[in-house]
């Protein structure tokens, strides 16, 4: 073998995934489009919650939501940077069925999430020049498919076009706050009145104040989503080094144009990010002129095209992972010999956003919060068992002050991940438990006709020959059963005074212009008794069923 030969199959992969020589600061514009690409999305907070309030959940979840998650990420990607991130480490930590859940549950929230973006950079392209259905339709079109190609071209053009994107984005913003400081006080609003409507008691606060905390957090997560490429890095080591930095930075573009604009122009009670009111390129269009305004339309647009971009290599390696280790339709694994990516599971990508693209973005989002918490649950829980089992020398990043330490960074933000169940509304909740229960569904299936990790170690990875699932498994089943029906219980109880007063439903405006919304609410409200029901009987009868397939513990 030549050395040019031996040099290009150490650049390959397992399944013919190709390395590449990625920079830090690569990395750190890359998580940066995966977590925010701007500020995007706090234009809802501002008005339901007030601008003073705003400020303060933009700057109090950094500490109790982003900072500890991407120290675990960190921790747990220095000791183990491998294809598939975050799957492989619950998979390690609790085994094959709850690894399976954390990757299923990850991997659709981010298809999910990337629907979103094209249909927002449509949105806002179709506000502006008032595209018609099929123009707009048109355009979503384009942006799936251009951005699809370029990932089958490779994580290094990925970061390429990330920093690119993101560098413009930062300048956008950063011009935002420039205006805003230069113009603080013509319009200065930045008090502690909390909210644009009227409220009538404590459940309408709760839930404004509730709200405002739930798309915080979406806008705070994704540090783990870099973590599924590590096996396409050279040096895989850059990515916990990247995932530190973007923590402040990401802040920072969310919090100081904020309070500038808010000190500037004010109007908090108008905000809206569907361009229909007030918005951060007002700002500069206010005060600099009306080509401002459509600058920064153009920046938006760009904005959620490089989330878009981005995402794309993240999610797409999670169903890669999956197939890998047999728990998925094979074909997943499939990667293009010239760029060494797996283009089949890419491909995944431009068929379903180009099926959802034009849904309503409210009905799109329905589905991606509960699962992206419920799989930052796990990894919280893994991290606590990987400290006790990965070797010292193994860790090349750590977080200091020991188990004790670690165990109050990961319990804190899963008592906040707990607690964003319940806030998003009935309608969300349910949505989000379905989909958590799909995963179970599709472990069963897909294991017993792919054979998952007994396929690739039988002696590590035994079978229950009465199940053909992995060893255990029921029990587990039984075990997420008996939570979801348990968080079901509560939910019964707690969404009725929750929602109080409050058009829950409204997330199919535009879907259902017709629809009564009491009888919406009805449908949701028995749809949420029979799924607890229907889980609570499962329960059961998975529990019988474990008691007499699997081995008795000694």
């Amino acid at each position: 073998m030549s050395e040019v030969q031996k040099k290009m199959a150490a650049e390959v992969g397992d399944h013919g995934l190709k390395k590449h020589d990625i920079k830090v600061s690569t990395v750190v514009f890359m998580i940066f489009c995966l977590v925010a690409a701007g500020c995007y999305g706090i234009e809802e907070i501002i008005p339901a919650c007030g601008p003073g309030l705003t400020i303060v959940i933009l700057c109090v979840l950094p500490l109790i939501w982003a900072l500890p998650f991407s120290l675990v990420a960190s921790e747990l990607g220095s000791a183990r940077p491998q294809e598939g991130g975050y799957y492989k480490w619950v998979q390690e930590a609790l085994g094959e069925f709850w690894g399976f859940q954390a990757g299923w549950w990850r991997t659709v929230s981010i298809y999910i999430d990337m629907v979103s973006y094209v249909v927002l950079a449509g949105g806002y392209a179709s506000s502006q020049w008032n595209f018609s259905r099929p123009e707009e339709f048109l355009l979503k079109a384009t942006i799936i498919l251009v951005f699809v190609y370029i990932n089958i071209r490779g994580v290094k053009d990925i970061g390429v076009v990330s920093t690119i994107l993101s560098i413009l984005v930062m300048a956008a913003f950063g011009l935002v706050a420039i205006c805003g400081f230069l113009h603080w006080g013509e319009g200065t609003d930045v008090s502690f009145q909390m909210t644009a409507t009227e409220t009538n008691g404590i459940s309408d606060w709760f839930f404004l104040i509730a709200g405002g905390i739930s798309i915080g957090m979406w806008m705070y997560s994704g540090y783990e989503s870099m973590s599924t490429i590590a096996g396409e890095v050279s040096n895989p080591q850059v990515i916990p080094k990247a995932t530190l930095i973007t923590v402040p930075l990401i802040a920072a573009v969310y919090i100081i144009p904020t309070i500038a604009s808010l000190g500037s122009l004010g109007q908090w009670q108008n905000w809206t990010p569907d361009g229909d009111g007030v918005g951060y390129g007002d700002v500069v269009a206010t005060f600099w002129g009306p080509a401002f305004g459509v600058i920064f339309v153009i920046i938006a647009i760009l904005a959620q095209c490089s989330i878009f971009n981005t995402y794309i290599a993240s999610g797409s390696r999670g169903f890669f992972s999956l197939a890998d280790d047999y728990l998925a339709p094979q074909i997943l694994v499939k990667c293009d010999k010239k760029h060494g990516v797996p283009y089949v599971a890419i491909s995944t990508v431009a068929v379903v956003c180009l099926l959802l693209c034009m849904l309503p973005f409210g009905f799109i989002i329905i589905l991606d919060v509960t699962m992206l918490v419920a799989s930052y649950i796990l990894v919280y829980i893994s991290a606590i068992v990987l400290r006790k089992k990965i070797p010292q020398e193994d860790y090349k990043f750590k977080i200091p002050g020991g188990s004790g330490l670690l165990a109050v960074i990961c319990i804190v933000p899963i008592c906040v991940a707990v607690f964003s169940f319940f806030i998003n509304g009935s309608d969300c909740y349910l949505a989000g438990a379905i989909g958590m229960v799909s995963g179970t569904i599709l472990y069963y299936i897909w294991r017993r006709r792919y054979g998952g990790l007994t396929k690739k170690n039988p002696q590590l990875f035994p079978a229950n020959k009465k199940t053909k699932l992995a060893v255990g498994d029921t029990r587990k089943i039984t075990f997420m059963l008996l939570l979801l029906s348990i968080f079901n219980v509560i939910a019964c109880f707690f969404m009725p005074w929750y929602e109080n007063g409050w058009e829950a439903g409204d997330y199919f405006d535009g879907m259902l212009p017709d629809a009564n919304v009491d009888t919406i609410t009805t449908i949701i409200d028995t749809g949420l008794h029979v799924f607890t029901a229907v889980c609570a009987i499962a329960t059961v009868v998975f529990f019988v069923i474990s008691k007499k397939v699997e081995p008795q513990r000694k």
